[in-house]
């Protein structure tokens, strides 16, 4: 009988995989039916912000959320996956400001926009391609963008409901302002960063005494707009000056010295000065001793008339600046250089400072509880992230301020009456831009007068960010598809660890306030990918890897299997080329295994010997470990097990043990031993094409319809345990058996200096220790596989 692989390729070539997904685009398994009867999954998937550069692990993290898509699909889940791109905020304006020279504030507001959106589309043509290129099973070419007028028309439909029932309000209060980006900024948008600092001691004159009090300070710029000093109300030290009267240095203002539970006798010299506003201490103490703020620094980041000497300074300058003039003046003690973490915004890392301005702002403080509630209440993948979410609704403390003062996002629907300051908000239903076109109604329902004033004001841009699950759900634009999707559906969330506090909390938020409903029952996080030296992908350390790079050299399949080989779920990784290298290479490793497989006729049952059931039960114990982590989202657990199975069990030993009967290379096997065989090692690699499907699709594919389907992989079920292959005796003595081969292939190697397939004695195994007793129904292929005489 002559065995001819039915597989050519013998070595696994990834330009097949365009042509696999070519095949994709024309079926429709992968394709979302609402009125399908199977229950619905939802995933949220996190739409990309377009850039010029996007580095592999945030690419890769989409094939993360592809696996769960084709995962939930072979397990029998109708699944919504739909692919979008994040296209409002601050990034894109940034970008326009540095590379083509305009700024929003010196060009006409139509021909930023404009600008804008051209270098989005730009970005957006090149990571579809990557997408595409990564196999994502999706309606790519029809992905949702969030700067579109119907994206835009929802947020600012969600605002109006919010809006008319109390939820948001128009006040000015002190609020996180980046001096650069000329915006205020909440706190989920403020990191802290270890920068160089000072610390500089400065005399204050005690008015009744005409002692002194030292005050260290790291912001001597504020002098200017200091209201009061304090000192902890158990410090030895400054027990005599409670309720006396400072004298501030340069302004000679008269302040009082309280005592306070928040001076930090442990700090600097125990005296702290209170200004408006060095750090959110001082916004508390201002509040809780009702002093009056003095406005020190400006929009632009520069000191105001109050600052007199120092007026018109950066604040860096003027800070260098004050320490001259107070060393001048004899109030100087010293100066200690020291490194001190500061907060800066997480988009372009200004420091930033703390500014009254007048903003929108969501209530959020009332729905702590229910919020924790839902973060206990979901399934986390992995769980320990769940701990995040509930410090950070600890931590929030103040109203969400909603309003931007940039240009590139979603307009605020408000006009405001010119006359009495009525704010009119529109029907919802609609996009409006209110800095562009008059309000849908004549007159001002208050006085009567017909004058408006636009909002020029934006969104921030986590408030579209934030209903993406129910703009995918088509919330209030198709009732039919929500309730089948959102309200009868199982939500999942998939997401970096690093916008837990924006992304995920501000949707929980959001979706609560407007349906009364948990956003999602799953959270699935992803960690980040770093270099070869661990360290953070960033233009500025220039040490990005693109993932063309990566798919032009392995593919999309060796890349999806390195990952999810590579990372536990919510793990950081590096990314290493050996390792991709090393998943290449078990690819062809298992396309080498289906060529051989492919030699052999395929038959439906046959009378297995003790080695095929071996093999089988081996495959249904991987089998049971694989379909508890799908159901877990453990995609790493999945290919570990994987590849030790086809490694490890069925290439190095079965395929081994078998290869003379399977192929009547031994007069003591017949055709019917070599069916048991065939059986074996199809049914072995059937099951290994299924459940490594979700993971690399096309070579799984590819494979699959060379042998035994023109249906897709894709669109079969994920494989179960068979109760039938519980060989529980075949699976001990053949766990054994591994051990006896690689002591013999050892011995003939190393100590008998012979080839492998060179015959042996079994009384030379037994001279070196190797006891091939009790292999019951193994002996034939051990022996012929090790040329026993």
């Amino acid at each position: 009988m002559e065995f001819k692989p039915k597989i050519e390729l013998k070595r696994w070539d990834f330009k097949i995989e365009n042509e696999v997904r070519q095949w994709w685009e024309k079926e429709d398994w992968w394709k979302f039916d609402v009125n399908s009867p199977k229950p619905k999954f939802v995933i949220d998937t996190p739409p990309p912000y377009p850039a010029p550069v996007w580095h592999i692990g945030a690419a890769v993290s989409y094939s993360l959320h592809d696996m769960i898509a084709r995962a939930m699909r072979m397990l029998g889940y109708e699944v919504l996956y739909p692919i979008g791109f994040d296209r409002n905020g601050l990034p894109i304006e940034l970008y326009v400001e540095k590379y083509l020279g305009l700024t929003p504030w010196n060009t006409d507001r139509e021909k930023f926009l404009e600008a804008c959106r051209k270098a989005l589309d730009e970005f957006v043509v090149n990571m579809k391609n990557v997408l595409k290129r990564l196999l994502i099973a999706a309606d790519i070419d029809n992905a949702y963008m969030t700067d579109s007028p119907d994206y835009r028309a929802l947020t600012q439909a969600t605002f109006i409901r919010l809006w008319n029932e109390g939820l948001i309000y128009e006040a000015e209060r002190p609020n996180n302002w980046c001096p650069k980006c000329k915006t205020t900024i909440a706190d989920a948008e403020v990191e802290y960063k270890e920068r160089e600092g000072i610390l500089a001691y400065v005399n204050f004159r005690v008015k009744e005494t005409n002692e002194f009090i030292t005050i260290a300070t790291t912001r001597p710029e504020l002098l200017c707009a200091c209201q009061a000093v304090i000192v902890h109300p158990d410090d030895e030290r400054y027990k005599r000056f409670h309720g006396k009267i400072a004298v501030v240095p340069i302004y000679n203002r008269e302040i009082p010295i309280i005592p306070h539970k928040m001076a930090d006798p442990n700090f600097g010299t125990g005296a702290m000065m209170v200004c408006s506003f060095g750090d959110w201490r001082d916004v508390q103490l201002f509040r809780e001793l009702n002093l009056k703020p003095i406005k020190a620094i400006d929009i632009d980041g520069r000191m105001t008339e109050c600052a007199g000497p120092i007026k018109g300074l950066k604040v860096k300058e003027a800070k260098k600046k004050i320490v001259e003039i107070l060393k001048e003046e004899g109030y100087l003690v010293k100066v200690e250089k020291i490194v001190h973490k500061v907060p800066v915004h997480e988009r372009c890392e200004t420091e930033i400072e703390i500014i009254p301005m007048k903003e929108y702002y969501l209530k959020q403080l009332p729905y702590k509880d229910v919020l924790k509630k839902y973060a206990y209440e979901m399934k986390w993948q992995p769980e320990r992230y769940r701990a995040n979410l509930i410090q950070w609704i600890d931590s929030v403390t103040t109203d969400w301020p909603i309003s931007r003062r940039r240009f590139y996002a979603t307009e605020i629907p408000v006009w405001t009456c010119k006359k009495c300051g009525y704010k009119y908000v529109p029907p919802p239903g609609k996009y409006y831009r209110p800095w562009k076109e008059n309000p849908p109604i004549d007159r001002c329902p208050k006085c009567g007068s017909s004058e408006w004033e636009g909002e020029k004001r934006v969104f921030d841009t986590w408030m579209d960010s934030s209903i993406s699950i129910l703009y995918i759900t088509k919330y209030l634009r198709d009732e039919e598809f929500w309730r089948k999707t959102f309200l009868e559906g199982t939500k999942l969330r998939p997401q970096g660890y690093d916008i837990i506090r924006t992304w995920l909390y501000y949707t929980l938020l959001r979706v609560h306030q407007l349906t009364g409903k948990r956003a999602f029952e799953w959270v699935f996080i992803n960690g980040m990918g770093l270099d070869e030296k661990g360290r953070k992908m960033s233009k500025r350390y220039g040490n990005v890897i693109k993932p063309e790079e990566i798919l032009d050299k392995y593919g999309a399949d060796a890349t999806r299997f390195w990952i999810a080989l590579e990372v536990k779920p919510g793990e950081n990784y590096r990314v290493i080329e050996s390792k991709i290298l090393g998943a290449y290479k078990f690819l062809t490793k298992l396309l080498n295994v289906a060529r051989y497989i492919s030699s052999f006729p395929i038959v439906d049952n046959a009378q297995l010997r003790a080695t095929d059931k071996w093999i089988l039960a081996e495959l249904n114990q991987s089998l049971e470990k694989i379909n508890r982590a799908y159901e877990e989202l453990d995609f790493h657990a999945v290919a570990e097990e994987i590849y030790h199975f086809v490694w490890d069990k069925l290439a190095s030993h079965y395929i081994e043990l078998s290869k003379k009967r399977a192929r009547l290379l031994d007069e003591r096997f017949t055709e019917e031993d070599a069916m048991g065989a065939w059986y074996a090692l199809h049914q072995s690699l059937k099951h290994v094409l299924l459940v490594l499907a979700p993971i690399a699709p096309a070579i799984t594919d590819y494979v699959w319809r060379q042998l035994y389907s023109k249906e897709s992989v894709h669109a079969q079920e994920m494989p179960k345990p068979r109760k039938e292959w519980n060989f529980e005796r075949e699976l001990e003595i053949g766990r054994r058996v591994m051990e006896l081969n690689s002591q013999v292939w050892k011995l003939k190697k190393e100590v008998l200096k012979r080839k492998l397939k060179d015959p042996i004695s079994l009384r030379e195994l037994e001279e070196h220790g190797i006891d091939v007793s009790g292999l019951e129904g193994f002996e034939e292929d051990f022996r012929a596989l090790h040329n026993i005489l």
